[in-house]
């Protein structure tokens, strides 16, 4: 059996896992298009503040492929898929057929077009990114971001700590719009604007200044904002260029079902390019989150390897820092209306809880400052357990597994026996 996994993410880590846990002697290939062994895509930013060095950055110890017994291709580039004739083909001419077929291509920023030099102007999507922008900056140099998302954000926390001075220019109203409201986002907002960082809210970058350099950003609202260096984080979208006009189904992303199969035979996907369940809304969708790349990741590896396994969905969840201030939010955020909604807020403490409920269940959380058994919560979200009864105690610092229901607790004792 021969299994070639396209992309060389944290879904093709989870599906080779997936498929040693069944089969210890079939063939895997992985086609990489970057030159690097699988890498965790969120330390990029602590790698350009210089938190972390190289080594820190990797997601699996340098034997992982060897062990095992993984062919990796790395710094080439799948170019085609012929699906009737079951072959991959690559960059350089070369053919390699499978047995079974793993997409794990990702996700791919989005840049506008706009107008203007392309010299130190920047995506932060991967470690090459990085490496990229820490050639060009230097302390006090001017930084515009474009994007004040969980990306932008983080390149921008990046940057302050190398010394720089950072503009970020964001579309929306807020920052972080997809997992804050208004409170939230200002809170965040604040401690970012005590490190001097500037924000251009409700704007957008229209033309970019210069020669063959930046050299200014000019924005919708007419602003000029002098710049040494341009960085779009506008965000992701499903990587999926090189299948379209195939008969591989493709919405925005590529639809699996629970076994993570898309609609043609043997050919799996997985992670930020997949379209899986997302257990709260019952739909399928992108979900780009890390510890749900890794989960459909070993679903398809398993299933791959012959061992039938049912994905049981996700939702997002994101568990993220900025500075001296932790975040932790999961579920439905910002929903159009008709949910219940609890909160609790101290703003001396910079401590903001806030919970959506539907019909008596979790929906979804948003915590600054106050992360505590956030996995409880976590657990009774996906477990749609009724909080009704204990709701106002979740808020609470104290909350605690005493506060559970009797039958939940019971539950939780027998799985830790």
């Amino acid at each position: 059996m021969r299994y070639v996994i396209i992309g060389n993410s944290i879904a093709a880590t989870g599906c080779i896992e997936g498929i040693r846990r069944v089969d210890t002697e079939g063939e895997i290939i992985v086609i990489s298009e970057e030159p690097y062994s699988v890498y965790s895509r969120p330390l990029i930013s602590y790698w350009l503040s210089g938190k972390i060095g190289d080594n820190d950055i990797f997601y699996r110890p340098g034997d992982f492929y060897r062990k095992n017994q993984v062919k990796l291709i790395s710094g080439v580039k799948a170019t085609r898929v012929d699906f009737d004739g079951k072959e991959v083909f690559l960059e350089t001419g070369e053919g390699i057929h499978y047995d079974k077929l793993l997409i794990a291509t990702g996700g791919k920023p989005f840049v506008p077009s706009i107008p203007g030099p392309k010299g130190n102007v920047f995506t932060f999507s991967n470690f090459d990114d990085v490496k990229a922008i820490d050639r060009v900056i230097f302390r006090e140099a001017s930084v515009v971001v474009v994007g004040a998302g969980l990306i932008g954000l983080k390149a921008a926390e990046a940057l302050v700590e190398r010394g720089c001075n950072v503009t970020v220019v964001e579309l929306a109203g807020r920052i972080l719009s997809s997992i804050l409201d208004e409170e939230g986002a200002g809170i965040v907002q604040k401690e970012f604007e005590k490190r001097g960082v500037k924000f251009f809210l409700e704007n957008s970058a229209t033309k970019v200044i210069g020669e063959e350099d930046v050299e200014a950003v000019e924005l919708k609202s007419l602003d000029t904002i002098q710049a040494n260096v341009l960085i779009f984080a506008i965000g992701v979208v499903p990587n999926v260029d090189i299948f379209r006009g195939t008969s591989l189904r493709i919405n925005r992303g590529i639809p699996v079902n629970s076994r993570m199969e898309t609609n043609i035979p043997d050919v799996y996907s997985a992670g930020d390019v997949a379209e899986a369940l997302d257990m709260l809304t019952g739909e399928n969708r992108v979900v780009p989150i890390l510890p749900n790349a890794y989960i459909e990741g070993e679903i398809a590896g398993l299933n791959m390897a012959g061992k039938i396994t049912e994905y049981p969905g996700g939702f997002p969840m994101n568990s993220i820092g900025f500075f001296d201030m932790h975040i932790m939010t999961a579920g439905l955020l910002n929903p159009s209306g008709g949910m219940e909604t609890i909160k609790r807020m101290e703003k001396n403490k910079r401590i903001y809880r806030k919970l959506y409920i539907d019909d008596g269940k979790i929906a979804g959380f948003m915590f600054i400052n106050s992360i505590d058994r956030t996995g409880i919560i976590t657990d009774l979200m996906r477990q749609r357990i009724d909080i009704s009864d204990f709701k106002e105690r979740l808020l609470a610092d104290n909350f605690g597994f005493l506060d559970l229901p009797k039958e939940f607790r019971k539950e939780k004792i027998l799985e830790m026996v």
